[in-house]
């Protein structure tokens, strides 16, 4: 990144003067953004809108409206005028203006724009907003958190980009739409922000869609896995997120996010390892309280992967380690096992996948009611015929609780796959086996790459500042900027609040 990406400020964003001609240019490269006319000759009404942010059956009524009016006997012989326009549109929320900070608010905010060429500086401002559009129900079901927004995407592209532009009120949110599929045809956008997102990774992810040749998109998550620098990772390299909020972010940051038609989940690059375990809960609580549950998630991901590879090394190899206070009840709870730890284990682990995935295939309440029972009732029965012992059920437990605690459902599965290949190293070799496994996922990640990114940054390559949000979570005066490893060119966020306070507040 070059020194003058570093010294850009928000100004790209925020911008305290712009010109009609700039507010057109930053909208039309959205694929949304519309500019059209209707009338005949010197009497010709120009209109500029998005076509997912207003009601369209409302604006063909008000075109008919108008181009009715326009082509009135003996209209054309006196000239149009704004007032005249504005008396014809039966709409009470009609604003005029001349000022082009004022278009950009109302146009982002489910407006239509009209001016005419005689009056180029003038306009009017008419909303309509869009109903219909969105569901009732559009809460999100995976990724549930106790505080901040329920709100989750639908499977309908436009709603979904509605969605994104309530929150993000800028011309410079860019969304470029593209069709894949040769059965299918499906819609799928290319999102991000103009003048914070690097160019090269717009190319990237806009050169492997538009190479893919394939017959249906069923869900986004096709998308990832196509377009993924590596197909034989058990990583995912994409964050597939239904919550906007964690898409707005990743937006912010400098990511580019991808919407496909008919599935309610968005994709978000490049990402890091560290992204999976990040909640957007993290951001509404006190720094200390989201640095600590994000060390909790991260402890809890390292227990879920280890603990039973490590219980089968120590039940087979190394059980001289295990202090003797431990030891005669670890004895006595495999007293009566005939099974060998590796085998009591596979056992138990499969068990557990059995109850997880007919859980998540039945209904709601059934499939919760199946865990409950099925999973007390199997491990009380198993104890019982001395298939396994006491130790190892809490070990079990714990560690299949512990993988929930990612945020990303994909992280989860990844975490409940390593768990196997290390237990059956470590039922070779022991505790060296577990270490070689380790080193494995080690010099894997870090050689894996998401739209040609790092994926093990700030870590590996290090980035100091990076580390204020990965990890933990610093106090929002430390996270001013963004990610330095996305080469964004707008690095400033916000200006941190001063520290020193007003007489009036010390009052």
């Amino acid at each position: 990144m070059g020194p003058s990406n570093n010294q850009t400020t928000t100004s790209t964003l925020k911008s305290d003067s712009i010109s009609m001609e700039q507010l057109f240019s930053r909208a039309g490269m959205s694929s949304d953004f519309l500019q059209t006319s209707i009338g005949l000759g010197p009497r010709r009404i120009n209109l500029a809108y998005f076509k997912t942010m207003i009601d369209l059956p409302t604006l063909h009524a008000l075109n008919l409206i108008m181009q009715e009016r326009a082509e009135e006997p003996g209209a054309a012989k006196r000239p149009l005028t704004l007032d005249e326009v504005r008396a014809w549109l039966p709409i009470d929320t009609i604003q005029p203006t001349r000022d082009p900070q004022e278009m950009q608010d109302w146009l982002m905010r489910n407006s239509l724009l009209i001016w005419l060429e005689a009056e180029p500086a003038s306009a009017l401002l008419v909303e309509i907003p869009q109903t219909g559009a969105v569901r009732q129900e559009n809460a999100t079901e995976n990724e549930f958190s106790v505080v901040g927004p329920k709100i989750g995407f639908v499977e309908r592209l436009d709603s979904n980009i509605q969605l994104l532009r309530y929150q993000i009120s800028l011309p410079n949110l860019v969304f470029k739409e593209i069709k894949i599929g040769s059965v299918s045809k499906t819609r799928v956008a290319i999102v991000y922000l103009d003048g914070v997102t690097n160019p090269t990774h717009i190319q990237t992810v806009e050169t492997r869609l538009q190479k893919m040749d394939f017959e249906v998109v069923f869900d986004s998550s096709q998308l990832d896995q196509i377009i993924a620098d590596n197909s034989w990772t058990p990583f995912p390299l994409f964050v597939s997120t239904e919550r906007r909020d964690r898409v707005v972010y990743s937006l912010i940051s400098g990511q580019v996010a991808i919407m496909s038609e008919g599935s309610p989940y968005v994709i978000t690059g490049p990402s890091t390892l560290y992204d999976f375990f990040i909640s957007p809960e993290d951001y509404y609580l006190p720094w200390v309280l989201g640095s600590f549950f994000r060390l909790v998630r991260i402890v809890g991901v390292l227990f879920s992967i280890f603990a039973t590879s490590i219980y089968v090394a120590v039940a087979t190899y190394h059980y001289q380690i295990l202090p003797v206070d431990l030891l005669t009840p670890f004895i006595q709870s495999r007293q009566y096992v005939p099974l060998p730890p590796v085998l009591e284990v596979l056992f138990l682990e499969i068990t557990i996948e059995f109850l997880r995935e007919a859980g998540a295939r039945l209904p709601t309440k059934i499939g919760q009611t199946l865990g409950i029972v099925g999973g007390v009732i199997i491990g009380q029965a198993a104890v019982e015929a001395a298939f396994t012992s006491n130790i190892l059920i809490i070990v079990v437990a714990l560690s299949a609780l512990a993988s929930f605690t990612t945020p990303i459902y994909k992280m989860s599965n990844t975490i409940r796959f390593l768990r196997f290949p290390l237990i059956i190293l470590a039922a070779f070799w022991g505790g060296i086996g577990v270490v070689v496994g380790l080193s494995l996922i080690l010099i894997h990640i870090t050689r894996l790459r998401s739209l040609n990114n790092p994926y093990t940054v700030p870590i590996f390559p290090f980035y100091r500042r990076g580390l204020s949000d990965s990890v933990i979570r610093s106090s929002y005066n430390l996270t001013t900027e963004r990610p330095a490893y996305l080469n964004p060119l707008s690095r400033t966020r916000y200006k941190p609040r001063s520290e020193k306070k007003t007489p009036e507040e010390d009052e």
